[in-house]
């Protein structure tokens, strides 16, 4: 049997989906036929590998590889699977061989070797690369499908090789017409899964410059990808984008286009330094052909799939790497005249014609030495890019220019913008502190301070932040009236409510907010209620006032293409108090994720995108679903080399979440996690310990981290009530006296949470109290609340029926017993463990309708995927690194599906969730 080929990393990345397809159709222990696609490179022969790495040690497994040039070769691909194999009948060999025979006794002998090897026992039979396949492999592959029993046959193509005279062409039509065929389109990779790749090859997350620069350049081809860090593995991965291809590389990519016609070569050649993409005139008054001339050779060069027809009149390589590769094997000179050729054409097309990328001018000029154009080129393209939302190309764009004038104030000030859009918080504080010193005017250094107080924060460097407030405050005294003093001030109210200082921060966004109505200062005045909004929204009592603020300046903010004030503005409306539906919250949510696109600002487009997506799913009580949420974000982010605030930007979040389900273990790997990296709230990590603690034995010695919870609390800033109730019910079940209690509430709760936490919190001592009838009213009191989710509105609920039973109100109790029920129907852990213990005192059983929906139409989409994997047979641990998620939480998921299917082993959840 030939081995199949793999790959670099120790993992199968982005795949599991085609995957699990492939083991669905495994598992029936039926006949099946299944047809991967995709582009050499893709991972056609990696998922095939992983594939067969999950099968049972008594299933038949032949392998056989079609080689360019089987097509006069009967039968290649059977004989090579049969290479070296044990078994195998020599009188049946000898007759597959014979070429004496006649193709029918030889196709029936090929069919007989493999039901003999089979035997009636479950196979994966896999003809690789069909696209090279003679005519009678690929009628013995059709022989094969119809053979009962339970086996799989496996083939794969590349379908840009596949044209109508070869022979797969017509065994595809076949198959689909006879057969149900399971299709697999793979296709490469995008950029997160590219950093997961580079992450998994590396051991450690990529930084994310890297990450976009080996996407682009690989196309996301994942052999590409290893390729090109074959060797590299433990080298700085920003070097390694940059260094040649290698050698085995290059020369593959370069075969496609070995006999080529002289004129097709020269076309090709011409445009691999064009760019990536070529504008057909552009290309025509490079190398000077005729339309016809380069029409035909553009034609034959789509037809061999080197390049593709991008738009009208544009065309681009298949790869990157394939257009690197041809250019990087011309002569210096030869490269040199073809870019001056091009800059010409496009400096001298005054009619609008060609494509005027700036982007495309300055990497021409460079290339050409004409370096005063190309400076002029990069700063025009960099406000353009920033202007459309290009972080990536706007930055890569700014560093060309700063390569050449390492002070223009333009420049750096572009691309520090660009890199903290881009989410590259170190290279924004370096390009911003170089924009500062090197300021040629009062606006430009007061923009670049601006900025830096913003970076300071992100980076939580604090003291830096408060240095920095301090000089805008120095040059907001030496500025006169006007829009630069007006954006001082919008500065100082940002930094204020950065730090929690609520007052000062609406205070100076008052004074801006004056000076721009005063002056007619649009960008200022948006950008001041901005601020202002941002801080009212901490305070419970001007909360709703906040929120209209932000609310009313989306629109005005969109429209005039202030995308990151509208994003930030937006992100804080999914964030606080919902809206009247989640369809509007979910509404909110997605126009947040397109401002923030359209600005290029990476962390509100995706990482608080992940964020929102669980906010909403606990505002809709779906435990499941927030915890699906916050892990795929991640996990996404965990591939990257993040630094500052946003380093495991969703470990705080899913924490708690872990807590609410009882997945102790992936708590404490948090806690873990948090102790070593980034900067968090001075009460982040003893509050999660001390609720740990409290609700699992042996975790901690429950009064000593009481003691670091109430130093911590003195250092933070803010209060929450959703925090002091949280800790409150931990240090109740951990069984801490009542004056304990009370030192924790007092020191939790201030003037500024909400009213209905602070009766939730007060109820909650009340009981512990023995208070029974104040602690009743007060848990009744917010069980309608609209500012507390579901599932703490169900807790007070199971609150209110534990006191109605001890009052000796049954029917009370049993009413309020229903509507946490309701609440909680799709939540999960304590809470859920508390009303359960309710309903056991009242008698009352889980019977369907009671507890809300049953069976498989409960399950969230997460447990629906896991559910799928379980009825495909993976074990916990296989659940666990299939889904990025630690053993224990995979085995939490497991009891809760098994409980709402109502079956008692893994084997009946198949049948369960296909009912």
């Amino acid at each position: 049997m030939r081995t199949t080929r793999g790959g670099a990393s120790p993992v199968m990345i982005g795949r599991d989906r085609e995957l699990r397809q492939l083991r669905k159709l495994v598992a029936a222990r039926r006949s099946g036929v299944a047809m991967i696609a995709g582009e050499p490179g893709v991972g056609k022969t990696r998922l095939v590998r992983e594939l067969l790495s999950t099968l049972d040690a008594d299933a038949v497994v032949l392998v056989g590889q079609a080689e360019p040039g089987s097509l006069s070769r009967p039968y290649e691909v059977l004989m090579d699977a049969l290479d070296g194999r044990d078994g195998v009948d020599p009188a049946l060999l000898a007759e597959l061989g014979d070429s004496a025979r006649s193709p029918v006794e030889r196709l029936h002998s090929g069919v007989r070797l493999v039901t003999e090897l089979i035997a009636g026992r479950p196979a994966v039979i896999v003809f690789e690369d069909l696209h090279w396949a003679d005519s009678e492999s690929a009628a013995l592959f059709e022989r094969i499908a119809d053979i009962e029993g339970p086996q799989v046959l496996i083939g794969s193509f590349r379908p840009a090789e596949v044209t109508g005279r070869d022979p797969v062409t017509a065994l595809l039509a076949r198959l689909g017409r006879r057969h149900s065929l399971t299709r697999l389109d793979l296709h490469p990779f995008d950029e997160a899964d590219t950093a997961t790749l580079l992450a998994a090859v590396t051991g450690r997350p990529a930084p994310p410059r890297a990450v976009a620069a080996l996407h682009q350049r690989t196309g996301g081809n994942p052999f590409f990808l290893e390729e090109l860090l074959r060797g590299h593995e433990s080298d700085d991965l920003e070097a390694v984008y940059e260094q040649p291809l290698p050698w085995s590389l290059a020369e593959v990519l370069r075969r496609q286009v070995d006999d080529l016609e002289s004129e097709q070569r020269r076309i090709v050649e011409a445009a691999s330094v064009l760019g990536h993409r070529v504008h057909f005139d552009l290309l025509a008054a490079v190398t000077g052909a005729g339309e016809d001339e380069l029409i035909r050779a553009l034609g034959a060069l789509v037809a061999r799939d080197v390049l593709v027809e991008t738009g009208d009149d544009e065309f681009s390589f298949r790869h990157a790497l394939l257009r690197e590769a041809i250019a990087g094997h011309l002569i210096g000179r030869q490269r040199r005249r073809l870019h001056e050729a091009a800059l010409e054409a496009l400096l001298a097309d005054t009619e609008g014609r060609l494509p005027h990328d700036p982007a495309m001018l300055a990497h021409h000029a460079q290339a050409a030495g004409r370096y005063e154009d190309m400076l002029a080129a990069a700063r025009k393209g960099v406000a353009l890019y920033l202007s459309i939302g290009s972080a990536y190309q706007a930055l890569e764009l700014a560093e060309m220019g700063l390569a050449e004038d390492a002070e223009d104030p333009s420049l750096l000030a572009g691309a520090a913008r660009a890199a903290w859009l881009a989410g590259l918080l170190p290279d924004a504080i370096g390009y911003a502190r170089r924009w500062r010193d090197r300021a040629r005017s009062a606006t430009d250094r007061n923009d670049a301070l601006y900025l830096m107080i913003r970076l300071a924060w992100e980076a939580d460097e604090v003291a830096e932040m408060d240095e920095l407030t301090h000089e805008v405050e120095l040059l907001i005294a030496e500025l006169p009236p006007g829009a630069d003093q007006a954006l001082a001030m919008t500065a100082v109210a940002q930094s204020s409510m950065l730090r929690d200082e609520t007052a000062e921060a609406v205070a100076w966004a008052d004074r801006a907010l004056a000076l721009a109505e005063e002056l007619d200062l649009p960008r200022v005045r948006l950008a001041a209620l901005v601020e202002k909004g941002l801080a009212m929204t901490e305070w419970p009592s001007t909360a709703a006032e906040g929120q209209a603020i932000l609310a009313g300046l989306v629109d005005e903010a969109e429209k005039a293409g202030e995308w990151v004030l509208a994003a930030r503005a937006l992100n804080e409306l999914v964030q606080g108090v919902p809206p009247n539906s989640p369809a509007e919250h979910a509404e909110l949510l997605e126009r947040m994720r397109v401002d923030a696109e359209r600005a290029g600002f990476e962390s509100l487009a995706v990482a608080a995108y992940f964020q929102g997506q669980a906010r909403i799913a606990v505002r809709e009580g779906d435990l499941g679903r927030a915890i699906a949420a916050l892990e795929q974000g991640r996990e996404r982010d965990r591939s990257y080399l993040r630094r500052g605030r946003w380093a495991d930007y969703h470990a705080v979040f899913l924490a708690g979440l872990y807590l609410e389900l009882g997945s102790h273990d992936g708590v404490a790997t948090i806690i873990e996690s948090l102790r070593s990296g980034p900067t968090v709230e001075p009460l982040t990590v003893p509050g999660l310990a001390f609720h740990l603690a409290c609700r699992r034995t042996g975790a901690g010695d429950v009064p000593a981290l009481l003691d670091e919870v109430l130093a911590a609390v003195a250092d933070q800033s803010w209060r929450s009530g959703s925090q002091a109730h949280d800790l409150l019910a931990a240090a109740i079940e951990g069984g801490l006296p009542g004056e304990r209690l009370t030192q924790l509430t007092r020191a939790l709760l201030d003037d500024n949470v909400w009213d209905d936490y602070r009766t939730l919190v007060d109820a909650q001592l009340a009981e512990v109290a023995g208070r029974l009838p104040d602690a009743l009213a007060g848990y009744q009191a917010v069980c309608g609340s609209l500012i507390l989710p579901p599932s703490v509105r169900g807790s007070a609920a199971v609150g209110a029926a534990r006191c109605a039973l001890a009052l000796d109100r049954p029917g009370v109790a049993a009413a309020e017993a229903a509507r946490a029920s309701e609440l909680l129907a799709r939540w999960g852990g304590w809470r859920v463990a508390a009303l359960d213990r309710v309903r056991d005192q009242l008698g009352l059983t889980p019977r369907d309708g009671e507890r809300g929906v049953t069976g498989a139409a409960a399950l969230t989409p997460r447990e629906r995927e896991v559910a799928l994997l379980i009825a495909d047979g993976l074990t916990n641990a296989e659940l666990a690194r299939r889904l990025y998620i630690s053993p224990k939480t995979a085995a939490v998921h497991v009891s809760n599906i098994l409980h709402k299917l109502g079956v008692t082993s893994r084997t009946q959840v198949g049948d369960a969730v296909g009912r």
